[in-house]
């Protein structure tokens, strides 16, 4: 059985037509705050992904405002996020909404050490190379 996408029992369509009152009604308070605030590099962005909604543009959205809650007309956008050293592409589904743009982006990647250098014995792995 094909899996269905849903965000509180709605279908992907369905949430990306949710009017905004009804939209504070079933996010959680801490971004329904969020939202109500929406600061000044918060409402650029939203007047930025609107204007690239109406052009049509096909690229994504370059963003440094990680703090942004996913808002149901930004289903199907394709918004790219910083994450402090590059920008990270994400494409906006129904299951991230009520959540953060900064929580897909990771700001820190997983650390691979290698195995120590020629010569060296078992104890000097632990050792400082300087």
């Amino acid at each position: 059985m094909a899996e269905r996408i849903a965000y509180r029992g709605r279908t992907a369509q369905d949430a990306q037509n949710i009017k905004p009152e009804e939209y504070l009604k079933l996010v959680k308070s801490r971004q329904r705050r969020s939202i109500k605030r929406a600061g000044l590099p918060y409402r650029k962005l939203i007047q930025k992904i609107e204007r690239y909604k109406k052009n049509g543009m096909g690229k994504p959205v370059k963003t440094h405002v990680r703090e942004a809650v996913i808002l149901p007309s930004w289903v199907g956008m394709k918004i790219s996020v910083h994450n402090g050293k590059e920008f990270t592409a994400l494409d906006i589904t129904a299951q991230m909404l009520g959540h953060r743009l900064g929580e897909f982006a990771y700001t820190t990647k997983r650390v691979q050490h290698s195995a120590p250098g020629i010569r060296a014995t078992k104890g000097s792995k632990f050792l400082a190379v300087k």
